[in-house]
């Protein structure tokens, strides 16, 4: 389907690379070599019943994405509290199992590309970037995940370890106010593995995954930058590829107590 575009169009912020503008109850986005198997995969969810997602509904006369738009709070950092409380936490936890199970049986298409190479096992569709600015929130209750630009298939750890490193934060304290100390993380990445009802092997290999997802995006960020993207230029200028080194340090230093508190 293709509609014509519109010119009332309200600009969104936190689009992070995108440009992103709401029209109506629509968002329109840039499209990329990953949009048809991302709608493919939106249409699957739709059908399965998954509600935690937006729909889409194909391209505009701009050659842009239209998908719903889904009314709400998308917090940033510094996050507001309820974004950093332990029922969010296990409602990220318990929303990401529901979205990978409505995954599995999902037929890519046969030219199917991705924003991300797939991750092998590929037991579900991964997200890719779950995160507080991907996710919608109402009256403090978190309601879906937005932003599925960068799913790809993979094992469900990869993007469980992300989204743990985002929302308990896995994260060194120096680095900016509010981050627990590496107790309190232990406790809350525990308890968002409950709240996946993530397996015994996975929990065994959440640390050194998170640690293998910050070093990807790393290495991500600088590929693109090398390609000419300016926005990802700006975030290694910004020293975020810095901010995710001494992260995923924090994360080998302290491995021994993060794995304690998911296998008692």
């Amino acid at each position: 389907m293709v509609m014509s575009p519109q010119s009332d169009e309200e600009e969104l912020a936190g689009g992070g690379v995108n440009h992103v503008v709401r029209v109506a109850g629509t968002v329109r986005r840039p499209t990329g070599r990953w949009t048809p198997a991302v709608h493919a995969l939106l249409d699957h969810l739709a059908a399965a019943g998954f509600t935690g997602s937006p729909r889409s509904h194909g391209l505009d006369g701009e050659d842009r994405e239209i998908l719903d738009f889904l009314p709400g709070q998308v917090p940033d950092y510094p996050l507001p509290e309820y974004a950093r409380s332990d029922s969010t936490l296990c409602a990220v936890g318990a929303l990401l199992r529901d979205y990978h199970d409505a995954t599995i049986g999902f037929a890519a298409p046969a030219d199917a590309d991705w924003y991300f190479s797939p991750q092998s096992p590929a037991e579900v569709i991964c997200h890719g970037d779950i995160a507080p600015y991907n996710c919608v929130f109402r009256d403090g209750r978190l309601v879906a995940f937005i932003d599925f630009d960068t799913v790809h298939p993979g094992p469900r750890v990869w993007d469980v370890a992300y989204a743990a490193y985002r929302f308990v934060p896995l994260a060194a304290l120096h680095r900016e106010e509010g981050i627990p100390p590496i107790e309190e993380q232990a406790r809350r990445l525990r308890l968002f593995a409950d709240a996946y009802d993530l397996g015994e092997t996975d929990r065994e290999a959440l640390p050194n995954t998170a640690r293998a997802r910050l070093h990807h995006l790393i290495d991500h960020m600088h590929a693109q930058a090398a390609a000419g993207n300016t926005a990802f230029a700006s975030h290694i200028t910004a020293g975020d590829d810095v901010l995710y080194r001494t992260d995923a340090e924090h994360i080998a230093r302290h491995q021994a107590v993060l794995q304690a508190a998911l296998t008692v």
